[in-house]
């Protein structure tokens, strides 16, 4: 919900550190793959108790998954790059609710296997809805140049790492804020859902789906 704000407000900024760092030499994939890193020596560092350690690690981890599209953009975009970002875009959002499960499984654990369920569910929506989006010739740019087609919805990635930051901020409200984030997260599948029946539907005498202009 807040993605396209919030890429309003500092594309500028990332764009320009995009570019400095591609003059570098950089890559955009090892851009990505550092976040990757950063982001899974965040979970180690949650699920060991150091949440100040892990906080931090986890925000480095988000600003490096902003700059690799910036240096895409500032050198060349590749359908691969599109897709090693969102592989570890998802290895990020599974790695830290496992974390504070691992942190203490008896007081996370059924909060943790929820909160994974609800991303699971979300995530399908998302990929799905964005592999229909690609065979119709449909784009967006609402939340960016993206290589994918990216639906609106009420949890997207900014809501996820305020999330993420409130977990670590208070450990000992995670259950709690695990169930609610949750059912935020089933009510945005839900709603991507009823979205795609409206932007695919079926030709009522063939069927077959056809083609429509989609949410823009």
């Amino acid at each position: 919900m807040l993605d396209g704000w919030v890429r309003r407000a500092i594309d500028p900024a990332i764009d320009r550190a995009g570019r400095q760092l591609a003059a570098t030499g950089v890559s955009a994939d090892t851009v990505t793959l550092a976040g990757l890193g950063l982001g899974l020596s965040a979970a180690a560092a949650i699920a060991a108790g150091a949440m100040g350690l892990g906080l931090a690690l986890l925000l480095a981890s988000r600003l490096a998954d902003g700059l690799d599209g910036a240096v895409a953009r500032a050198t060349r975009r590749t359908d691969f790059g599109g897709y090693l970002d969102i592989v570890a875009d998802f290895a990020f959002y599974g790695a830290i609710p496992l974390a504070f499960v691992a942190l203490d499984p008896r007081a996370n654990g059924l909060a943790g296997a929820a909160l994974l369920v609800s991303f699971l569910v979300n995530g399908t929506t998302f990929l799905g809805y964005a592999i229909l989006a690609e065979r119709r010739g449909l784009e967006t740019r609402a939340r960016g140049l993206k290589s994918l087609y990216f639906s609106r919805g009420l949890i997207e990635g900014t809501e996820t790492i305020a999330a993420f930051v409130m977990f670590c901020l208070w450990p000992g409200a995670f259950a709690a804020l695990a169930f609610g984030f949750a059912a935020l997260c089933l009510w945005t599948a839900g709603a991507r859902v009823l979205a795609a029946r409206r932007a695919f539907p079926a030709d009522p005498a063939t069927g077959a789906a056809t083609r429509h202009a989609g949410p823009r």
